[in-house]
């Protein structure tokens, strides 16, 4: 797989906040009132290509991930994409063990590093004129396992264990490629965010059962009593044959959990997400084996990931047995290295992948893992679903679409994050057109709902 001569000139990052509050689009119990947005990375190049990734979050802080991406961006910047696609995980470990940079340890640093790698990985698909989840189908096990860092989760999977999943799937591949480019990854949606009406919730669920969903998800978290009647509504909207999933965004203590978890049981959830803090791990066992999850017939399972800030916490997660559904986040890790990583896992342990979507622009990223998972790592999406969010899909020019209830699989070259100028003048943060004339409480750091 030859790369062409390709050497990056210059980065541009941008601040993009869309005020999602204003319709409390996006609210959960710690997220009163988010307002959607995503720092831009575009890596330009000679070649006249640009590598672009994003790094999703709730409004304030996100100039904080900003200045974390523009300031590591220093280390790629004159660079050629070769050396890059010849060993990915020589600038992976360059950026997670700079020997300064590495005090600062996961989160806003984790992201901003993954930020870089994501736009590499842009670039190296484009080069190859290929959506990011056919490249990653086409690469060798042996190339995707030199991705990864293996140094804290051989004792969960080695690298040999990895190549060997690869391998067994080989020869399926051709087959299950082409069963999901003709039917791309089977999709669910959150129609109850915790500020909506029941009137809006109903909508919302009427709108994508038109679409095909037969998956959706509901907030819950401040309220026993209300969060059970919301279930009820759910449950009596949507009818019996349908997914329903909660989602408790962390909102809980142990204990506090347990109490509401044992009042959903009526219901029929597949899933209860997040009902604890996202590293709780010896919480998560407790809670499986409270609600004896770990039986083939429990009638809901736990999902957690999507604030999961490294491998290393997926691994404990996943080898416990802890969770039964593994969300992982595009951007919350060190991009595509640490994301093969943690689907190597859970397809080992055989938990099913269910990517976390939403935010500006992020399920364009999803849907390529959920891709390159359900062709060449697992092998199979009876059990996976991933997520979908039904607004802000107009942000770039190649908008996720979806079709009987799944997503169309991207056929745009890379990750497909080319974003409409105008959506960048209108969102972009502080002086955008949205934004310039803002009150000064109504955004930022001084916004408290």
């Amino acid at each position: 797989m030859t790369t062409p001569s390709i050497r990056i000139t210059d980065a541009r990052v941008i601040d993009l906040r869309v005020p999602t509050s204003d319709q409390m689009l996006g609210s959960d119990p710690f997220h009163k009132q988010p307002d959607y947005s995503s720092a831009v990375l575009q890596l330009q190049t000679d070649a006249g290509l640009t590598g672009v990734s994003i790094v999703f979050t709730v409004g304030a802080g996100t100039d904080w991930i900003c200045h974390g991406i523009q300031d590591l961006c220093q280390l790629v910047i004159g660079s050629d994409l070769e050396t890059f696609t010849t060993a990915p995980f020589r600038l992976y470990q360059r950026l997670i063990d700079h020997h300064q940079l590495r005090w600062l340890h996961d989160g806003v640093f984790r992201m901003a590093a993954g930020a870089i790698l994501n736009a590499m990985f842009d670039l190296w698909a484009k080069s190859q004129d290929k959506p990011l989840w056919k490249l990653l189908v086409d690469l060798k096990p042996e190339q995707i396992a030199d991705c990864i860092d293996w140094r804290n989760i051989s004792d969960a999977l080695s690298r040999e264990e990895a190549i060997e999943i690869l391998r067994q799937r080989r020869g399926e591949v051709p087959r299950r490629e082409t069963e999901m480019t003709q039917r791309g990854p089977r999709a669910y949606c959150t129609a109850g965010w915790l500020g909506l009406s029941d009137e809006q919730i109903l909508s919302t669920i009427r709108k994508l059962q038109s679409q095909g969903f037969d998956s959706f998800k509901l907030k819950v978290g401040r309220d026993l009593q209300q969060d059970v009647q919301r279930i009820r509504f759910m449950r009596e909207a949507i009818g019996p044959q349908c997914n329903l999933m909660v989602d408790a965004n962390q909102y809980w203590g142990l204990e506090e959990a347990k109490r509401h978890i044992s009042q959903y049981r009526p219901y029929g959830l597949k899933w209860i997400e997040e009902p604890i803090a996202r590293d709780d791990v010896l919480g998560y066992i407790e809670l499986a084996e409270t609600f004896s999850t770990s039986q083939p017939n429990a009638d809901f399972g736990f999902a957690c990931g999507e604030h999961a800030a490294s491998p290393v916490i997926f691994k404990q997660l996943l080898k416990s047995g802890a969770i039964q559904y593994c969300q992982i986040d595009a951007v919350r890790v060190a991009g595509v290295n640490d994301v093969l990583a943690i689907i190597l896992m859970a397809a080992k342990y055989n938990v099913p992948v269910c990517p976390h979507g939403g935010g500006i622009a992020l399920c364009n990223m999803i849907a390529h893992y959920g891709m390159w998972d359900q062709i060449a790592a697992s092998g199979q999406g009876e059990t996976q679903l991933v997520e979908y969010i039904d607004f802000l899909q107009e942000a770039v020019e190649q908008p996720v679409q979806v079709r009987d209830g799944a997503y169309v699989p991207p056929a745009a070259p890379g990750w497909g994050l080319e974003f409409l100028p105008e959506f960048i003048e209108r969102h972009r943060y502080p002086d955008g057109d949205v934004w310039k004339n803002r009150p000064a409480e109504k955004k930022g750091t001084a916004f408290e709902a």
